[in-house]
């Protein structure tokens, strides 16, 4: 059945103020927690936004993909600074004015006019302190044609992130669609699969663009196809929803202001041509139908939200109906175990400890197997110095390729020492006899993140060994810039093969002290869990136990439930249309 906007609209209505009435009463509210109320509330305010703010493109992917350099060409105007190193460290928002303009936008809701030229990193940068407030994000006014229909904001490297990754996630939660840009000189890393697969799958997009940039670096429509179809299975893998073009974003920047286009393959026409199919998908798939996506979007929140409130709600209906004594059993079950938690916890760590200690020495041999490697590709670009590719990539290629294995490394050993962690936790909050309990208790409080929070964590014990900058080893950072000061093709060869050995024990010794910071976070991360599980299942008893004293004030709770579940299935009930 195809239903109207205009009714969607309507409908999302009647659902948001369902729920505000559930959220105003004080009665209703008291049950469901105040950390719940003020996540709904969150996100009631994020849909607000959603409904009200031009349709929403965020382009998002790691540092030096080029990623400004594509949307200067979808917008047909230098509007975004680029340069040979990542330039953005902000958050850029581009939205249509009939005369361009730069301001930065405040978290107190100043703003502050800019001129183009101080977006620029250097120039930015000299900038933020003098500001009167944190800084939020950058609104770029451009008369671009496509900014009437969308805006698009431009977000850091991945990897370039460090305080401003919540600032990028909270964009991506009230994106209305994404472009993820790749490179194909690093074709699809781990990492950037995790991202995707973490960050961007649970949003339930729609419609996703990758885009794998940098085409023109590759020899043959071979290595082209190549590159393209390893992406698109990985993509079919992780996200069935994304559509995939290979494009190079320069020349087709070029192409739209202009300016010379180099064709030394003959390619241009190809990369012209996918150009313009990825702008033929934008513009039918997303810009003509972006009232239908938004509000997908939105009842799509709307829906996860439900799913919470009614888990919440059952978990407390579940725990009024339990018995006297058995509350009673079960809370001196769980002290006498409390008591014996300092030795629990002595028992879990030096597992921990053993674990990285394995996990470095797996770096360790991954990281001399890759520098090997590596070693035996720069030979080889050594005997091909003067080639145009070469002299265009090489520096940007050994970087790009660096940089990747040392972040590898740390993304699948963090993400195991995640899961070691949450086991650990689970087996912990199981002696404790709350398992059941402190799980419904978890899923509908502040604890509901605690996966992300230890992957957080786990990212902020990684950067401790990087250039903040960057997430680059930081021992290895002097030598590349000594490479990156030469002029010629040839010396900047022979200076990363004279640095070699100084890059590869670098490079090593950065990733041992991340593995040093690792240790520290997980011992603290495993007593910071087991407190959070003991003060839950403590408060979770002495809740139910409170209540059950009372039948008067229990009869009222379960009354309370019922007219909260009401209002929530009611609001079910129209979302079951979508």
């Amino acid at each position: 059945m195809e239903i109207s906007f205009d009714k969607a609209t309507r409908d999302i209505e009647f659902v948001r103020s369902e729920l505000r009435r559930l959220i105003s009463d004080p009665e209703l509210s008291a049950i469901l927690g105040d950390d719940v109320v003020t996540r709904m509330k969150k996100w009631d305010s994020i849909i607000d936004s959603k409904m009200s703010e031009p349709f929403s493109l965020v382009i998002i992917g790691d540092f030096k993909r080029g990623k400004s350099t594509i949307i200067n060409a979808i917008l047909g105007r230098s509007a975004a600074p680029v340069n040979v190193a990542p330039e953005t460290f902000t958050i850029n928002r581009f939205s249509y004015g009939e005369t361009a303009s730069v301001e930065a936008v405040l978290a107190n809701g100043k703003r502050v006019m800019l001129t183009p030229d101080d977006l620029a990193r250097d120039r930015l940068l000299g900038l933020l302190d003098y500001f009167p407030g944190a800084l939020e994000y950058i609104d770029v006014k451009s008369d671009a044609p496509i900014l009437k229909e969308i805006q698009v904001v431009d977000t850091p490297g991945l990897s370039d992130l460090d305080e401003l990754d919540y600032l990028v996630k909270d964009f991506l939660v009230k994106a209305d669609a994404v472009i993820y840009v790749a490179s194909a000189l690093s074709p699809f890393s781990e990492s950037e699969q995790y991202f995707i697969a973490s960050q961007i799958v649970p949003q339930n997009f729609s419609k996703v663009f990758v885009l794998i940039n940098m085409i023109d670096a590759m020899n043959s429509m071979e290595d082209i196809e190549r590159i393209v179809n390893h992406i698109s299975e990985k993509c079919a893998q992780i996200i069935p929803v994304a559509e995939v073009y290979g494009i190079s974003g320069i020349d087709e920047y070029r192409r739209k202001i202009g300016l010379n286009r180099p064709d030394i393959k003959g390619f241009q026409e190809y990369y012209e041509n996918q150009f313009l199919k990825f702008e033929r998908a934008l513009k039918n798939e997303l810009i003509t139908q972006k009232d239908t996506i938004r509000t997908q979007r939105v009842f799509s929140m709307l829906s996860i939200m439900m799913t919470d409130t009614l888990s919440r709600l059952n978990m407390i209906n579940d725990m009024i109906k339990m018995d006297k004594e058995k509350l009673e059993r079960l809370k001196n079950d769980f002290e006498a175990e409390c008591t014996n938690l300092q030795a629990a916890l002595d028992q879990q760590k030096p597992k921990i400890l053993l674990s990285i200690t394995e996990m470095k020495q797996e770096a360790e041999r991954w990281m001399y197997e890759f520098f090997t490697k590596l070693r035996e590709d720069i030979v080889t670009c050594r005997s091909s110095a003067d080639d145009a590719d070469v002299e265009r990539h090489f520096y940007s290629y050994l970087m790009d390729k660096v940089g990747e294995a040392y972040r590898r490394c740390l993304e699948i050993h963090g993400g195991r020492l995640n899961d070691i962690i949450n086991e650990m936790g689970t087996q912990l909050s199981r002696k404790l006899g709350i398992q059941n309990l402190a799980s419904a208790r978890i899923s509908c409080s502040e604890a509901v993140n605690v996966n992300s929070f230890v992957a957080d964590k786990i990212k902020q014990a990684a950067q401790q060994g990087s250039e903040r900058e960057t997430g680059f080893p930081s021992a290895t950072l002097p030598f590349f810039r000594n490479i990156m000061r030469k002029n010629r093709q040839s010396d900047i060869i022979d200076c990363a093969l004279e640095n070699y050995d100084d890059i590869r024990n670098s490079t090593i010794t950065d990733l041992k002290e991340c593995y040093k910071n690792f240790e520290i976070f997980a011992v603290q991360q495993l007593d910071d869990i087991y407190r959070t599980q003991e003060e839950v299942g403590r408060e979770t008893v002495d809740q139910a136990i409170e209540m059950a004293r009372s039948n008067e004030s229990t009869e009222i709770m379960r009354k309370n439930i019922e007219r909260a579940s009401e209002i929530v299935i009611g609001a079910v009930q129209v979302l079951t249309q979508y």
